[in-house]
């Protein structure tokens, strides 16, 4: 990619972050990784496993691979999604006769720590990068530019949007949303909707395509549909109160990182008042939101660590700039179903229906 290209995700990252609230990192221990004087927990190694095939003999050290996973922040999703990847890391290992050394980063949404974490990656000459969700994913690219080391992705959302396409050592895997099915959804089990609640973060890039097409087709039904925005959690469960007093019937969210992250403490409102919340990803569902159809994150985890390895072994010639991955599957939350009086037996009939309850994660 040209230098002012990358200089331009260098400040599309810089931007998006200046709105984004820190997360807190849970755990303990160092990588090495330098510290941040922000006033909060710095980045923690999560995890550091060294897989070695099941062999008698000495693993050469050409067949030697070094991983940084780092997620922009700690919620449900990412963590599936890291833990996914490492899993088949381990089985990658084991079944092509070398070893993988990984360890997993949160970067707690800020992009100081994320900068710090990936320079470290590039200085430790590990031979990827994998990047889950979008700044982290922005980030490590500006990190890599030099050595052009292979940074592949994990659930951007929107890889063109946040400028991740057309570098040669970028590839990786996409949850784009299916907006529009999701929107049907809605209406299929309920027609007489009135008034659609758009909850979601400025800060999140993913966000601005999804709810731009969200508009456009509530726009073409002649629904009303109210905004409510948020960037931290204290801002987003104002922002759910605020839909709730607006008197909205449904409420959409794409998949977004900030609002993923503060869905326990929103979920139970938005049901006890009937209101049903449509997501963008599995992961809201198991914590309270009403109903999705999007992809499996243990799958898209899974995809994004066989890219890696390929980037490892065989270099990036021949990968796409991204791999969409299929979605399809519904998933619904009974107790929240049940909480709002809602029938979703409607949804059997639009696809594969997994059916799960709320779980604190």
């Amino acid at each position: 990619m040209k230098n002012n290209a990358l200089r331009k995700l260098a400040a599309f990252a810089l931007s998006a972050a200046m709105t984004l609230a820190v997360c807190a990192c849970t755990g303990a221990g160092d990588a090495g990784t330098p510290a941040a004087d922000n006033g909060n927990d710095t980045a923690v190694t999560e995890k550091t496993e060294t897989v070695e095939a099941d062999t008698t003999e000495a693993v050469a050290e050409d067949n030697v691979y070094k991983v940084a996973v780092i997620k922009q922040l700690d919620h449900a999703s990412l963590d599936e999604i890291a833990n996914a990847i490492t899993a088949r890391l381990d089985s990658l290992a084991a079944e092509n006769g070398v070893t993988i050394e990984y360890e997993v980063y949160s970067g707690q949404n800020d992009q100081t720590v994320l900068k710090q974490i990936s320079d470290q990656a590039i200085a430790d000459k590990v031979d990827a990068i994998i990047p889950i969700a979008t700044l982290a994913a922005q980030v490590a690219a500006v990190s890599a530019e030099e050595t052009a080391t292979p940074v592949v992705f994990a659930a951007i959302s929107d890889p063109v949007a946040a400028e991740l396409t057309g570098i040669d050592y970028v590839t990786g895997t996409s949850d784009g949303l299916n907006t529009e099915f999701i929107m049907d959804m809605m209406f299929a089990q309920n027609p007489e909707i009135q008034k659609v609640g758009l909850l979601y973060s400025l800060s999140e890039v993913n966000s601005a395509t999804p709810i731009a097409e969200a508009k456009a087709y509530l726009d073409a039904k002649g629904i009303e549909y109210v905004e409510a925005t948020g960037n931290t959690n204290d801002e987003v469960v104002a922002a759910a109160s605020s839909l709730v007093a607006a008197g909205v019937d449904v409420v959409f969210t794409p998949t977004d990182n900030v609002i993923m992250a503060a869905e326990l403490a929103i979920y139970d409102e938005f049901a006890i008042n009937g209101i049903l919340h449509y997501a963008g990803a599995d992961s809201f569902v198991r914590n309270g939101a009403f109903a999705t159809c999007g992809v499996n994150y243990t799958d898209l985890g899974t995809k994004t660590a066989e890219y890696a390895f390929k980037a490892m072994t065989e270099g990036m010639d021949g990968l796409e700039d991204y791999y969409l991955m299929d979605g399809g599957i519904i998933t619904v939350n009974t107790e929240t179903a049940e909480a709002a009086q809602a029938d979703y037996s409607v949804f059997a009939d639009m696809g594969e229906l997994v059916e799960v309850q709320t779980t604190e994660e």
